[in-house]
């Protein structure tokens, strides 16, 4: 029995995307409390500093674990180090305050919790990281009820003289960061973000209610998101749940993602500083679940530095606006290589099961459409993907291409039911190849 055991384990491992694991981050073996830097858990007292103390004392024993108990620890921006877990234990909430001074240095905004050129930096445990994102993000008075809406006026803010928007700027109680309500808008922060780290782990963690993205690795390596709940209203204004940024030998694995925006997105950079930071390679995405968002699984806008090495697997997304969702446009795209999509369920899709996008547009709150690409340059080229095994019970489209046999080619679709309104929207039948595909409308029925 233990030989077949073993056989068996090996054959999964073999079956694995060998190039996809990435490696383990590695914490010594020593444990601080925050409780113990002077921190209070009482929703009111700002425990920026218990966090920086504590943070710095395991940094000079060489890393190790700084525990979060049970509480409400209201906090500024945290920066993680070298070799330094931070793990919030059941019943923790890291609570970020609503005062966008704290975050403000060097003319730049500071996300919430983040770390920059480090190694080996974790965050782990069953505890909530919360960005009060409502002190931050634009509402559309169309997205909003009647209730809603008077509850976001209390607060201060700026309407637009048509009453369709409302900006977080000139709130009670809290200073401007921006000259102007539309500049402000663009400064939102995400709320946890690691930049040109090796060996980065977040686990089992909730991450909610961001100003912007939730989880973004960026030009990173070796990096495990596994058992995370990302969370915000379905409304949230550029509310992405995890977004991958040219990073490679990544797992994103049997996560809950209920957000906003896009659900679980890779992005490559546009134009040349896109090239230069690189791929996102070597990446398997498997067994998450995906609610409210733009797209479950979805590549781009901008992916200049290509994608190479991808697989996503075993993932259900259920209520999503689209399903697999690949999005970009002139000057903002890059080549697809070896992307395998497989066993994937979907139901109640709003718009498109399968989408290729190559005109799309950047339209942040309260601006017109984004001026069309002046160039040619930095053509999307969405190629070399199958999806297989696809099942899908209801959605407004089921295979949706538009652009060019150019930027649209070589994509199979196999061994897929799907229940539909509509069919196919494809500009030209030539973008996908179909084998064993049922698309079955329910007019039809």
């Amino acid at each position: 029995m233990k030989r077949i055991t073993s056989l068996l384990a090996l054959f999964c491992l073999i079956l694995l995307p060998l190039q996809a694991q990435p490696a383990q981050v590695q914490i010594p073996d020593v444990t601080v409390n925050l409780k113990d830097f002077g921190a209070v858990a009482d929703g009111q007292t700002l425990n920026t500093q218990a966090f920086e103390k504590a943070i710095s004392a395991l940094d000079k024993k060489g890393g190790g674990h700084l525990v979060v108990p049970e509480g409400l620890w209201l906090t500024g921006p945290i920066s993680l180090k070298n070799c330094i877990d931070l793990h919030l234990e059941k019943g923790a909430l890291v609570l970020f305050s609503p005062d966008k001074t704290l975050y403000l240095k060097d003319g730049s905004v500071k996300p919430g919790i983040s770390a920059s050129k480090r190694h080996d930096v974790s965050i782990s445990g069953e505890g909530i990281i919360d960005g009060n994102g409502a002190f931050w993000r634009p509402v559309k008075r169309g997205k909003v009820s009647d209730v809603e809406w008077k509850g976001y006026l209390k607060k201060g803010g700026e309407v637009t003289e048509d009453g369709s928007l409302w900006y977080a700027f000139n709130l009670k109680g809290y200073e401007n960061i921006g000259p102007d309500a539309r500049t402000q808008e663009k400064m939102r922060t995400h709320l946890v973000r690691f930049t040109d780290c090796e060996r980065v782990s977040v686990t089992g963690v909730t991450i909610q209610n961001s100003p912007k993205f939730h989880l973004v690795p960026s030009r990173c390596k070796d990096v495990t998101i596994e058992g995370v709940t990302v969370r915000c209203p379905w409304n949230a204004q550029n509310g992405d749940g995890i977004d991958l940024m040219n990073c490679q030998r990544v797992v994103v694995r049997g996560c809950t993602v209920d957000v906003g925006d896009d659900g679980i997105c890779l992005k490559a950079g546009a134009g040349a500083k896109g090239v230069k930071d690189g791929p996102c390679k070597d990446i398997l995405i498997e067994h998450n679940t995906v609610f409210h968002a733009h797209g479950g699984f979805v590549i781009g806008s901008e992916f200049c530095g290509g994608m190479e090495n991808i697989t996503v697997r075993h993932n259900t997304f259920s209520g999503t606006d689209t399903g697999l969702r690949f999005k970009s446009a002139p000057e903002r795209g890059g080549i697809t290589r070896n992307l395998r999509i497989s066993d994937i369920v979907m139901n109640d899709i709003l718009e498109e099961a399968i989408v290729f996008e190559t005109t799309y547009a950047d339209r942040p709150a309260g601006y017109e459409n984004n001026q069309a690409a002046q160039t040619q340059a930095y053509l999307p080229e969405f190629q070399d993907i199958v999806m297989e095994r696809i099942t899908v019970w209801g959605a407004g489209t089921g295979i949706c291409a538009k652009g060019t046999l150019q930027m649209i080619h070589d994509i199979t679709v196999k061994d897929a039911v799907l229940y539909v309104n509509k069919a196919t929207d494809i500009d030209d039948p030539r973008m996908i190849t179909r084998e064993n595909v049922r698309l079955i409308e329910f007019a039809e029925k």
